[in-house]
């Protein structure tokens, strides 16, 4: 039997390779899972009431580019987050997760050739492994760009060489950054949209922990692009309800962009769509619309960010995140640091080798873990504790 080539050589996901290097050793105490960004606060409590009170419409196909109320609570979520007007029956569609996009907006958006070359699609390193597989999907070449201390965490683009450049299509680009919690700033902002004027490429610009911080929210990408004048098919937004409101499990996420980049994934998405069922959305547009659950939410974060900088406090390279909900604490190897603490502790993190590319030393994610802040504050401050006496 056979089958097809494009995607023989992707490297284990993060996930399975964890498993491969740490299930078959014993914990060595009570186990505390801090490897996925699964936030564990609780949502709010209503969301299961407006589910239940729109529980016929799972008699109804639902809309795929999400039903009007949906996509108008998300418009005027935008309006109010980022201070952008956007329409929503033009430039607005629901996603079932943003992953479902980051990979779909590839699919209708990145060329087959820019300049009469292979597109090149630019990703941070570390990242989040379905821009990989987006751009191996439509046939272009991944150019992963180190995001590391050196870069202030973000991927430096625009140090490509024109001949990268000339051929780039798309630029993947997550703030505040997973797994670093770097936040891109209006300069840095300022520089890569410029950049892509230039170079006449796309951003997707994936800032699903935007409302996860301590102090003044992250600029966003759409914020700067409208205060530029740039051209509204410039930038794609991508966010969700998994980080800001605790709903992983509702697979509420949202696209937002021009009117043409809209009306190219709209057309993909009615025929490979997954929409979400009615009641779901019923439940994500009053998520949407509801601010003061995430304002507790985040104080509930800033907690978590006070007692990991006491925790980690003196030590050397430790770098307290600006954003989002992950600590990336450097050690000498991910994996050896991850299975010691796994065997000797019960506490288990992921290696940050698995959220990057390259081999060895040429890997930017070698020497950290990547330390997920969801547990609940308790038990996650005596993990950390004794991840600090374990590690350090």
């Amino acid at each position: 039997m056979n089958f097809p080539e494009r995607f023989s050589n992707l490297p284990a996901y993060a996930f399975p390779r964890l498993r491969a290097l740490l299930d078959h050793h014993t914990p060595g105490g009570d186990v505390v899972h801090m490897t996925i960004g699964e936030p564990k606060h609780e949502f709010p409590q209503w969301v299961t009431d407006v589910i239940v009170e729109n529980a016929a419409g799972f008699n109804k196909y639902p809309p795929n580019e999400g039903t009007d109320q949906l996509r108008g609570e998300i418009s005027a979520w935008i309006q109010r987050r980022y201070g952008v007007a956007m329409d929503k029956d033009s430039q607005i569609m629901a996603l079932n997760g943003t992953r479902e996009g980051l990979y779909n907006a590839a699919m209708a958006l990145c060329p087959e050739q820019k300049n009469g070359q292979k597109p090149a699609v630019l990703i941070p390193n570390p990242f989040y492994q379905v821009y990989m597989v987006a751009t191996l999907s439509v046939a272009a070449d991944p150019v992963f760009v180190a995001a590391t201390e050196a870069t202030g965490h973000l991927p430096d683009y625009a140090s490509l060489p024109e001949s990268v450049l000339n051929r780039t299509a798309v630029a993947y680009i997550c703030s505040p950054a997973n797994p670093q919690g770097a936040v891109a700033d209006r300069a840095y902002w300022t520089q890569l949209i410029q950049l892509a004027e230039r170079y006449d490429f796309k951003i997707f610009a994936d800032e699903c922990y935007s409302e996860i911080y301590r102090g003044t929210a992250p600029v966003g990408a759409l914020t700067v692009a409208q205060e530029l004048g740039a051209d509204p098919d410039r930038v794609v937004l991508f966010n969700s309800l998994s980080k800001r409101s605790n709903l992983p499990g509702l697979r509420s996420g949202l696209i937002a962009s021009g009117p043409e980049n809209m009306a190219q994934i709209r057309q993909l998405r009615t025929y490979s769509g997954a929409p979400l069922p009615l009641p779901l959305q019923a439940a994500a547009a009053r998520v949407w619309s509801d601010e003061a659950h995430v304002v507790q939410n985040r104080a509930l974060y800033v907690e978590k960010y006070e007692i990991a900088d006491q925790v980690f406090a003196g030590l050397p390279g430790y770098q307290s995140p600006e954003a989002g909900f992950f600590l990336w604490l450097p050690v000498a190897d991910g994996e050896d640091a991850a299975l010691k603490l796994w065997q000797q502790t019960g506490v288990r993190v992921l290696p940050g080798a698995y959220l990057a590319q390259g081999e060895g030393q040429q890997n930017p994610g070698k020497g950290f873990i990547r330390v997920a802040l969801v547990a609940p504050k308790e038990q996650m401050q005596v993990a950390l504790i004794q991840l600090r006496d374990c590690l350090y």
